[in-house]
């Protein structure tokens, strides 16, 4: 098995370099400047030069507020480049596995989203990233759409800012009326390995959506408190979403349903207390 890994610099690209690496599994791990996927022709020549079994998509534009007003580069890559992937993995012989997003939802449902329900996202990241997954769906029949939600490794993610806040001040307010589940970058990673062995296999054929969150689901509010249960002299306060406006209109409710990737392949939600 041979895997091209675009985003290799992201959260959940790096942790999956870092394990395609230690289990010997041959890789390309692509950053931006060695293929930058919302060029068609650059992509489309990485993957012939390569010839990998497997690509997998942990590229994205993730500037959620910032893409309000940089529409077009977050569908340049968002959705262009989703695009771009699936038609080189069409024409040469490729699964795509593609990261997606809970930013799909308008978040109004009152229990957990299954892969069948309704998108209706709220925010122009989120409508890129949907617009990605219908163009992988109109190009390629063998591929994967995992979608995810808060997901955190690396530097830049919500448990690094509130523990850096949290160092500088004695109080933090943090919404309390958005849920969903945490989701570590290495159980992405290690589960994309798992479902990459699995598709390889002539008689796969469960091809499409899946759902993947860590667990239990909280709120930013309760997710923020047991990432500081250790800083006793910070005290956090919950508020409303009303109480912390964004550019970018959020799901309130971004919990998954995550039974078809346990049915299909074995693969269980994390908890993420473990990986804090």
């Amino acid at each position: 098995m041979k895997v091209l890994i675009a985003g290799a610099n992201g959260q959940v690209g790096a942790e999956l370099t870092r394990l395609v690496k230690s289990e010997g599994i041959e890789f390309l791990a692509a950053g931006r400047t060695e293929m930058d996927i919302g060029s068609r022709h650059h992509v489309m020549t990485v993957v012939k030069e390569s010839q990998p079994d497997i690509i997998v998509n942990a590229a994205a534009y993730t500037a959620v507020d910032r893409a309000e007003s940089e529409p077009d580069a977050a569908n340049r890559i968002n959705h262009q480049g989703a695009l771009h992937l699936a038609e080189a993995a069409a024409k040469f012989g490729a699964i795509l596995l593609h990261i997606s997003t809970d930013f799909v939802f308008d978040g109004t449902k009152e229990g957990a989203y299954v892969e069948q329900d309704t998108c209706r996202p709220l925010s122009v990241y989120g409508q890129s990233k949907y617009d990605g997954e219908r163009a992988i769906r109109d190009v390629s029949d063998k591929h994967i759409i995992l979608r995810t939600a808060w997901v955190f490794g690396g530097e830049a993610n919500f448990v690094k800012t509130m523990r850096r806040l949290a160092a500088d001040r004695d109080e933090l307010n943090v919404v309390s009326d958005q849920r969903g589940g945490p989701t570590p970058a290495r159980a992405i990673a290690e589960s994309l390995i798992r479902i990459a062995k699995d598709v390889l296999a002539p008689e796969f054929a469960e091809w499409g959506l899946y759902h993947f969150t860590g667990s239990p689901s909280v709120s930013w509010y309760e997710f923020a408190c047991h990432i500081l249960k250790d800083h006793s002299g910070v005290k956090v306060h919950p508020i409303p979403t009303s109480g912390y406006p964004t550019p970018a209109t959020r799901p309130a409710n971004s919990v998954l349903d995550c039974q078809r990737i346990k049915d299909v392949f074995g693969i269980e939600q994390p908890d993420w207390r473990d990986y804090l």
